[in-house]
């Protein structure tokens, strides 16, 4: 019996924010933007580049200005963070016309994120995102905590669903659902990812897996499954949450390419070019690389 996948596959590359964002030692800006345009080079055509939060609680971004004056591409879609109007004023200042805003589902999760409940969160991001509309950038929706909270336990799949619906109506472009902690089960995964591309199948729908329990490829395997074929990963599986003890890294790219083109679906992604890119950067790193591809790249090399 065959299974019923995609034939192509978007890969989000998030490592230059998301992934960076959680490591203890500051990494260079040029080292930075050589990491960005070698992943580039590497055939990702979407990237999460950097956030406009406060260097104060997230230092690793305070080069965020520099980066997004440097590292625009036209060929690609360059997404920036924005917690908040603050950043979104921020943001007004570049060229870029891509942006991510997040609210978890989790009001504890939230609260220790950006010190507002999720209600209160997604009552100031509204009218920004209308916005933003107005101004045609294209909206990415990043929706925290989606599976399980640190401080919370597990989230109702139906809460998750209706943050989900409000964003829908708000006229964002994507959603990109995940599960923060690295706790959802692949039935899970399928589960709630199943219910999102039937009820949203209008706007782009990205899965978010973090590889704490080893469990990131086979939720990708259950959420392609469920129609999926869009997903966030982060080169050398770099990533966790600031805000989210005991989060790993991000799904590896590496690790997420070679498994989907060994199955025959596309990513368009040059593993090679990929393994230069993550090199760039590890010696800047405060932790060893150890996704299953790299491994077996630095034995051969």
């Amino acid at each position: 019996m065959m299974l019923s996948l995609p034939k192509k596959v978007t890969i989000i590359e998030v490592g230059p924010r998301d992934g960076l964002q959680n490591e203890k030692l500051l990494v260079p800006t040029d080292i930075k933007k050589q990491f960005i345009s070698n992943l580039r080079s590497a055939g990702l055509q979407e990237m999460e580049l950097t956030s406009f939060v406060s260097p104060k609680w997230v230092p690793q971004m305070g080069d965020a200005a520099e980066i997004a004056a440097d590292c625009l591409d036209e060929k690609t879609r360059n997404i920036v963070l924005a917690p908040n109007r603050r950043g979104i004023d921020r943001i007004y200042s570049t060229n870029c016309k891509a942006v991510a805003v997040f609210v978890g589902v989790s009001n504890s999760f939230n609260f220790k994120n950006i010190n507002k409940s999720t209600r209160d969160s997604l009552a100031e991001l509204k009218p920004i995102i209308h916005e933003l509309k107005q101004k045609n950038y294209f909206v990415r929706a990043c929706i925290s905590t989606a599976f399980y909270c640190p401080y919370e336990g597990k989230i109702s799949e139906s809460d998750t669903l209706a943050l989900c619906h409000e964003f829908v109506q708000t006229g964002v472009d994507e959603l990109s659902v995940a599960d923060t902690i690295g706790m959802a089960s692949p039935n899970e995964s399928f589960s709630l990812f199943s219910q999102l591309k039937s009820r949203f199948n209008e706007i782009l729908i990205t899965a978010h897996f973090h590889d704490t329990r080893k469990l990131a490829l086979a939720n990708i395997l259950a959420a392609l499954q469920a129609g999926i074929d869009r997903f966030d990963t982060s080169a050398g599986g770099l990533g966790g949450c600031p805000f989210a003890p005991g989060a790993a890294g991000n799904a590896a790219t590496e690790d997420v390419v070679f498994m989907l083109e060994r199955m025959g679906i596309a990513t368009g992604v040059d593993l090679n070019k990929l393994m230069t890119a993550i090199e760039v950067v590890i010696p800047y790193l405060s932790r060893k690389i150890e996704t299953g591809y790299y491994r077996l790249h630095a034995q051969t090399v």
